[in-house]
């Protein structure tokens, strides 16, 4: 009995002695210390207090050997590497004999530092991949297009900002962050692209009234362009509020309402901004860049969108091949752009079965989008929601071919399948159409003008560290 109690003890010391060694080197291995922490907690070798004061231990010395070796302030008290990499099949075609189909292979990189500092102060930045749009990156896609003799890509700053949360406590939070950041908003893809980084100022805060119930706020101001020759620079200023409430452990729902106002608008031509979707209504003006005289296409309409947004989740116990609780959820979001007098409205519905992102889970959603030509200023929407344009258009001097943008109708399939919890599998399938075809003048060599309907697929492998 001595022998299997000294055998216990020193097994016991041995595992110890390895969860203090993980627990200490560097953060990569933090995952694998927290795992072995854990399990000597569950064989009865270290109680609940004792994995505790090891974390903490660990978590000192660690951010010690961080400042000492980096250099770093004594006001840093952590930091966290994150990005991903995602490889891309690219997919396009139409019904229109003009078109010709695309097939691009694509990848995205995107990675980024996040500092925490004393006194509740937060940086970071990210770094993305991206095919250049004139002189900049697209800022509405991260994507590098393999081409062109293996040539060298690009990398752009993606987020570069500064946080600042003077609250955080009694269910309240109230942050303010300034810089090129993550969308703050949480609208659809029929608002916002999923990849748009806005530049700014914004300010939020949050209450969890009850363990049912929370609220939240965001409001901002953003820089849309600058020009040298102008001193009404545009700006893009708006608001969010939400509320999320949990019913029961298996129901619950979400509510949403804001509002934009773009000003200066009428800065925002195709000789001064890059142009990545069509679909505002624009006419011709004649304006002077750099001293020179050029052509420009001029918004028509000014922009202040409405927006409500609902959504319900109901979760089952179990569903047949899938790893876990299983929830369904049924959404919707509206918008009206109160300042333009027609084409000024859009709408979706969808419902997503499931919910990805951890080993063995999926999910699967269908919505169907119609977002009318003024609804919103087509250059912050979802850019692979498009459609075969048959000529040229009020928007640029480009010639027929598929753009995503506004004044798009149809519909939207897509699938996520996690591996892992860092590999996940995408594919999605838009299937579109023009809305209006009003202003747009047929290209010579679109013989059936009337001819827009279009398929964009995209499959995708991503991996997450």
């Amino acid at each position: 009995m001595k022998y299997f109690t000294e055998q216990k003890s020193f097994w016991g010391k041995a595992a110890l002695a390895g969860a203090v060694f993980l627990a200490l080197a560097p953060r990569a291995q933090a995952q694998s210390a927290d795992m072995l922490i854990d399990k000597l907690v569950e064989k009865g070798i270290l109680s609940v207090r004792e994995a505790q004061d090891l974390r903490d231990e660990a978590d000192k010395n660690f951010n010690t050997a961080v400042q000492s070796k980096f250099g770093m302030p004594d006001w840093v008290t952590s930091y966290k590497i994150s990005g991903d990499f995602r490889a891309r099949f690219d997919h396009v075609s139409s019904d229109n004999a003009a078109f010709t189909e695309r097939e691009r292979f694509r990848y995205r990189l995107r990675f980024g530092i996040t500092f925490n500092l004393l006194d509740n102060l937060e940086a970071g930045f990210r770094l993305a991949s991206g095919d250049p749009k004139g002189s900049a990156g697209n800022s509405l896609s991260a994507n590098s297009t393999m081409q062109d003799n293996f040539s060298k890509k690009n990398i752009y700053i993606d987020t570069a900002y500064g946080k600042w949360t003077p609250v955080n406590s009694g269910g309240w939070l109230v942050s303010g962050t300034v810089g090129k950041m993550d969308n703050p908003f949480s609208f659809t893809p029929m608002v916002f692209d999923p990849d748009l980084t806005p530049e700014g100022a914004v300010a939020q805060t949050s209450w969890a009234v009850n363990e049912q119930h929370s609220l939240s706020l965001v409001g901002g101001a953003f820089v849309l362009d600058e020009e040298q020759f102008s001193a009404s620079d545009p700006f893009l200023y708006g608001g969010q509020f939400l509320w999320n409430a949990k019913w029961t452990d298996k129901f619950s729902t979400a509510l949403g309402a804001g509002a934009f106002k773009i000003v200066g608008g009428e800065q925002l031509t195709t000789a001064n901004v890059p142009y990545n979707n069509q679909g505002n209504t624009r006419h011709l003006t004649t304006t002077v860049v750099n001293g020179q005289t050029v052509d420009a296409y001029t918004l028509q309409n000014t922009f202040l969108p409405v927006i409500l947004d609902a959504s319900a989740t109901y979760t089952l116990d179990s569903f047949p091949l899938y790893n876990g609780t299983f929830p369904i959820k049924v959404a919707g979001e509206v918008m009206q752009n109160t300042e333009a007098n027609s084409k000024n409205q859009a709408f979706w519905v969808g419902v997503t079965f499931g919910k990805s992102g951890t080993k063995k889970t999926w999910d699967i959603t269908y919505r169907y989008e119609r977002l009318e030509a003024d609804a919103w200023y087509d250059q912050l929407v979802d850019d692979d929601n498009g459609v075969f344009y048959p000529g040229d258009v009020p928007t640029s001097n480009s010639t027929f071919g598929y753009f995503g943008g506004t004044n798009v109708k149809g519909h939207m399939i897509k699938f996520n399948y996690s591996f892992t919890d860092s590999l996940t599998f995408t594919a999605t399938c838009f299937i579109n159409d023009l809305i209006s075809r009003d202003g747009i003048q047929a290209d010579p060599l679109v013989s059936n003008t009337k001819t827009s309907a279009a398929i964009h697929f995209m499959a995708d492998v991503m991996w997450k560290f």
